[in-house]
């Protein structure tokens, strides 16, 4: 897996990404923030949030991104992996890229949908996240998500 940080030239590469990972989500809600952004939208989301893509032999397969919110203190605003690559490790690898390369982090805050199982056991299971709320985003549940060191 070779890691790049992403840039704005990098924006249709992200938006396909996206859209891939999420289009279960749009189809099953209705609506998704992280599908069918623009290039124009997706370039502004990459100055607001850093972003990781994973490539496995020169074809993107997944992102990360994130803020930090406070020094130590970040906020994942994705996780995601293309449809087709999804249970491969490719979202682990990812996270623990993540980990490696902010040293300094000492707590992680993330959503993700209550009724998907799949991340929930991910994110508490081989991360070690605790579930400490819940709202309606939209339409919408979302849990969240802390882990500190």
């Amino acid at each position: 897996m070779i890691y790049k940080n992403a840039d704005l030239s990098d924006a249709e590469t992200l938006v396909e990404i996206y859209n891939s990972a999420f289009y279960d989500d749009f189809h099953r809600y209705g609506q998704c923030q992280a599908y069918g952004r623009s290039k124009e939208s997706m370039e502004q989301s990459i100055l607001d949030y850093p972003k990781t893509i994973a490539y496995d032999q020169d074809k993107p397969v997944g992102v990360i991104s994130y803020k930090e919110e406070a020094p130590g203190k970040y906020y994942i605003g994705c996780l995601a992996v293309v449809k087709e690559e999804q249970g491969r490790g490719i979202g682990t690898s990812l996270m623990e890229y993540f980990l490696r390369e902010h040293p300094d982090w000492n707590e992680l805050s993330l959503v993700t949908p209550k009724d998907n199982d799949r991340n929930i056991r991910f994110y508490t299971e081989r991360f070690g996240f605790d579930i400490v709320g819940e709202e309606l985003d939209g339409v919408v549940t979302v849990l969240w998500f802390r882990r500190g060191k």
